[in-house]
């Protein structure tokens, strides 16, 4: 008898033990439910590359990168990219053919795996933009042209169309610049590589709807970009301006800055905040 009880205190306390271990295995470990999580969301990595753009968006399982920086920082750049386990970059934008845009690009190009390539027709006569040119012969990839009109497949819920360039001869280089919104949801960002007052007059009098939550500063905050009509436009919550510390060139002109300050736009800065990375749930954006 004590014998058989013995027996039925093991038996119950295996039943109690296998369904603790089954329990455990049906719950999701953190690592899952963060990936879950991570699906229904927008992320977009403004990387501090120094005097340069470089910005980083993650959204359905897909990469879309625009520009690169400059030669100086392509280390830090690779560094970051590797950091967020980038394997495939779906679709990646030189804004246009400056050195602090697409210094890192040739390197890029042949460091992963590139769904397509955009960038305005305009060329230029440095080692920098041949680099990249025969970075993209050695992976045959072409160049798709970056215009106003063209739109890029970053999956569901989500719109990435291009505003700018509107016209193909410009005598400053910066307003070739391809000027990107994404839609996610209800949040809205605006990138403008360098455009400047110039090609802002002319997305603007295309009554293209440029209206977004989050601006990326055009041409590192210089004041021949941002004009006053153009922020009224955007109408912006938040502004990030990708710079170098104590750059040559004054960046951000206090004329930027001031009225970006006049309308109480939260504004982050890549030499102050480091790399900026804000994240949309499709309703609301918050810094990370």
């Amino acid at each position: 008898m004590r014998i058989r009880k013995k027996y039925i205190k093991i038996f119950a306390a295996l039943v109690i033990l296998i369904s603790l271990i089954t329990g455990c295995s049906n719950s999701p470990s953190s690592e899952n439910t963060n990936k879950i999580e991570n699906k229904n969301v927008m992320k977009v990595n403004y990387i501090d590359v120094g005097q340069g753009d470089s910005i980083l968006v993650q959204v359905n399982g897909k990469n879309l990168l625009i520009d690169a920086g400059p030669n100086d920082s392509t280390d830090k750049l690779i560094s970051y990219l590797n950091k967020q386990n980038i394997k495939k970059l779906d679709y990646v934008v030189a804004t246009h053919p400056h050195e602090d845009h697409i210094g890192g690009m040739d390197v890029v190009i042949k460091k992963y795996e590139i769904g397509q390539f955009y960038a305005p027709k305009k060329t230029a006569n440095t080692k920098t933009f041949e680099s990249m040119i025969t970075a993209l012969k050695s992976k045959n990839l072409k160049i798709n042209s970056a215009k106003a009109g063209i739109n890029l497949d970053l999956g569901e819920n989500t719109k990435c169309e291009i505003l700018a360039p509107n016209s193909t001869n410009y005598e400053d280089v910066n307003n070739y610049s391809a000027v990107i919104k994404i839609t996610y949801g209800d949040s809205k960002f605006l990138f403008t590589g360098d455009a400047e007052k110039l090609s802002e007059k002319e997305i603007l009098s295309k009554n293209y709807d440029i209206r977004s939550d989050v601006l990326k500063v055009g041409h590192h905050g210089s004041s021949t970009s941002s004009s006053k009509a153009f922020l009224d436009k955007v109408s912006p919550k938040i502004a990030v301006i990708s710079l170098g510390k104590n750059n040559d060139y004054g960046h951000p002109h206090k004329e930027t800055t001031a009225e970006l300050k006049k309308r109480n736009i939260q504004t982050y800065r890549t030499d102050i905040d480091g790399s900026v990375v804000l994240i949309s749930d499709g309703k609301k954006v918050t810094k990370q």
